[in-house]
């Protein structure tokens, strides 16, 4: 609260700049609120169509004997630190971004983007194919028995029946991009403007506190402009959390209705 002495809410949420050490100070976090809403976009465009095949594949393709090794290995790439994928944006990643791309910097949206999206990918895979399989199984034979296509069964009687646990799988994996703090700490490029170009560096708000709660004096505007940081942060992710409770209890009740 005691930032909003100097800064009110209305020009902490939509100030364009954040220039916290200026004198006087400008604390604007649009910029930074943007740049979580755009790579957290980016990595679930990656994700989630690769995660779900990967579940598809893993659930209905594969022999039972591959999927017994294939889908612990998968759980296992989660439990892999945050800073080893860091390192690996680092290092490798953003040399192959900036000669493919023609780019000054690697370091950008884009790298935090698919390294999030593959931070994602164990959660939604592992949870999407325990949904699928969940799934009972005369649903699929009777589909098969009327004569449709293997696909077709899987797309169109499968999915939807399993799709509030798949749901919660994309969610799971949201809360972890949205959340993550290193990765984009090392590979965003850490400037606070407003992401207009998937190339250009970003400064989401995890990043901004983590680099910047070291540096700032205890009690100051900055240091409580930071907790406030936190504050949205916390409210963006409950409102995504609503927003998708909402959507799967209502498909829940559109299924339940027509069955």
């Amino acid at each position: 609260m005691p930032v909003f002495s100097h800064v009110s809410l209305l020009e902490f949420i939509s100030g364009r700049d954040w220039y916290p050490y200026w004198h006087p100070p400008d604390f604007g976090i649009l910029p930074l609120i943007s740049a979580s809403l755009v790579v957290t976009t980016g990595a679930m465009v990656i994700a989630v169509p690769i995660g779900l095949f990967s579940a598809i594949f893993i659930a209905f393709i594969l022999p039972l004997k591959l999927k017994k090794i294939v889908k612990p290995i998968t759980e296992l790439l989660a439990s892999i630190p945050s800073v080893i994928f860091g390192l690996f944006g680092m290092q490798i990643l953003a040399p192959v971004l900036r000669d493919l791309f023609n780019l000054p910097s690697g370091f950008n949206a884009l790298n935090a983007m698919i390294m999030l999206g593959i931070m994602a990918l164990p959660t939604i895979i592992s949870l999407s194919e325990d949904a699928l399989t969940a799934v009972p199984e005369p649903y699929r034979e009777a589909s098969l028995a009327l004569g449709s296509t293997r696909w077709e069964a899987i797309s169109k009687v499968i999915i939807p029946a399993a799709l509030s646990g798949i749901a919660t799988a994309v969610i799971l994996g949201l809360g972890r991009a949205i959340g993550e703090t290193m990765v984009v700490l090392m590979v965003a490029g850490g400037a606070a403007v407003m992401p207009t170009d998937i190339f250009r560096a970003v400064k989401p708000m995890t990043a901004t506190i983590a680099a910047e709660m070291g540096e700032t004096s205890v009690g100051s505007p900055h240091y409580h402009s930071l907790f406030g940081i936190g504050i949205v942060l916390f409210f963006i992710t409950l409102l995504f959390n609503i927003i998708a409770d909402y959507f799967t209890q209502k498909f829940q009740s559109m299924v339940g209705g027509e069955s």
